[in-house]
């Protein structure tokens, strides 16, 4: 298996999660109202699987191992673009998140948690095409064959660690309650 291998099936299941959030602000058209719970957990999943874990691995190992090779000018621009769309992302939850807690305190906001919604729903799935059909293929010719399985095993070894990392911080968050 390539670097490539477990990105993409990782983009499989946000994708899935995608689908359901379209579900939910179909929902919130229908019904006016949104359920804190859906996006406590919608939210979770972004946080810990699409960003901490998926991009994690993009950032913390694939983009670290490519900033040391020479890269055409044209990857290196993707792959900047990449890391700022990744920024994109985290800024989006953090407001899905700020609408949330108005949602729940004062009633309000609920327009303003279906537009971050919406947002999340066009955002991912352009971002995962440039990644899976442009960044991915191309950042494979600049690493051998025994890099790339390197840069695999480091993707196994931060996955066992993440879930380690999700629940001390759970016990964190409760500690500091």
């Amino acid at each position: 298996m390539k670097p490539r291998g477990p990105l993409m099936i990782e983009h499989r299941l946000i994708e899935k999660m995608i689908s359901l959030i379209e579900n939910e602000i179909s929902k919130i058209a229908d019904t006016g109202k949104t359920y804190p719970d859906f996006i406590d957990t919608a939210v979770d999943f972004i946080r810990t699987y699409a960003d901490r874990t998926h991009h994690g691995k993009e950032e913390d190992i694939l983009f670290r191992e490519c900033k040391k090779k020479t890269m055409s000018p044209q990857d290196t621009q993707v792959m900047n673009e990449l890391i700022d769309e990744h920024k994109f992302g985290r800024k989006v939850v953090g407001e899905l998140v700020k609408a949330r807690q108005e949602y729940v305190k004062e009633g309000r906001s609920l327009e303003t948690i279906a537009d971050k919604l919406q947002t999340l729903v066009d955002f991912y799935p352009k971002h995962i095409k440039k990644e899976d059909d442009v960044f991915f293929p191309h950042s494979e010719k600049y690493f051998s064959a025994d890099e790339q399985q390197l840069l695999l095993q480091e993707f196994w070894e931060f996955d066992k660690n993440m879930i380690h990392e999700k629940y001390k911080a759970v016990v964190e968050q409760l500690k500091n309650k």
